[in-house]
């Protein structure tokens, strides 16, 4: 793998056969994960425009937020490093900024991404709800000068037309496409790149049915569904079973899925094969969006709990 990125090029990435279950259902395994070993998975397909967009404005700055251990904030200090340009990273709870040095010992997102020279900017969690908001954006302004806003999760217009890449010409040959659901920005890429014959499902990592009117901003289509009985309770929610199946999944296939996100796309697609599903003859390819630096601040979340840790 790289460890530099043209940001002008178009990056594909390969399929690998998964395997093939009874019913001539097939499955293979979108390699997203692979494109770059700091900015990989879709992070890469969302940050791609928005860093042309950047230097186009030529600004020198890319502000975006996110939580301790967001795959996002590594993604944007590493792919700013690499392009040139600075990083500031709000990051949700103050209580992090008071010992830095003990929270960059303890965290390995957090520490990647200053390595990566992010200058961070720790907020409490009543006033990071308030990110949206033009007077919280000019409060930021006032504090840090000029700079290129990047949304929480990297979702916006331009993000969506990153997404849209990752489905190549020979993808035409599968029935179903599937992902998982964060801010639904790469589902809605997948979306309005798909063929009128081909399904598309989400598999969310947080509770409820709210992402379908976000995902509605960004396409049209109807050809899209959102499978919402797999986010084991919701946004880094796991437990001892999913945690079983992704060390199954690597034992036997030598892939490593995340907790958060693919894990439980993975684990939703193979239930739902066994369930019935999928119609005879299908072919499946699941999107492996990335995502594993956060595999080590889960086991110790998981190790506190007393609870199996992740096969990393």
């Amino acid at each position: 793998m790289p460890n530099y990125l043209d940001f002008n090029a178009l990056i594909s990435s390969e399929n690998q056969f998964i395997a093939e279950f009874p019913n001539g259902i097939s499955l293979h395994l979108k390699r997203e994960d692979l494109l770059h070993p700091e900015v990989s998975g879709n992070k890469f397909r969302k940050l791609k425009y928005n860093i042309l967009e950047a230097k186009k404005q030529e600004k020198k700055t890319l502000l975006t937020f996110g939580g301790a251990y967001s795959n996002h904030i590594a993604a944007t200090a590493a792919a700013g490093k690499i392009s040139g340009l600075n990083t500031i990273g709000v990051i949700r709870g103050e209580e992090l900024g008071e010992d830095l040095e003990k929270t960059l010992a303890q965290n390995r997102t957090l520490n990647f991404a200053h390595s990566c020279a992010m200058q961070f900017n720790f907020v409490s969690r009543e006033a990071y709800r308030e990110k949206e908001t033009l007077e919280f954006q000019q409060k930021l302004n006032e504090e840090f000068g000029e700079f290129y806003l990047i949304p929480e999760g990297g979702t916006n217009e331009l993000a969506i037309k990153g997404c849209e890449e990752i489905l190549s010409e020979k993808d035409k040959e599968f029935d179903f496409i599937a992902a998982s659901v964060g801010t639904g920005g790469t589902l809605s890429g997948l979306i309005n790149a798909s063929t009128e014959n081909q399904k598309i499902l989400g598999f969310p990592a947080l509770k409820g049915d709210f992402l379908s009117e976000e995902i509605k901003k960004y396409s049209t289509k109807n050809n899209w569904e959102l499978i919402l009985n797999y986010h084991f309770g919701g946004y880094a929610k796991v437990d001892s079973h999913l945690i079983n199946f992704i060390n199954k999944f690597k034992e036997k296939y030598q892939i490593q899925l995340d907790p958060v996100y693919t894990g439980k796309l993975v684990f939703g697609i193979f239930d739902l094969i066994k369930t019935g599903y999928f119609p005879s003859g299908s072919k499946i390819l699941a999107v492996h969006t990335g995502g594993l630096q956060g595999i080590q601040g889960m086991n110790t979340l998981l190790k506190n709990k007393k609870l199996p840790l992740i096969t990393f």
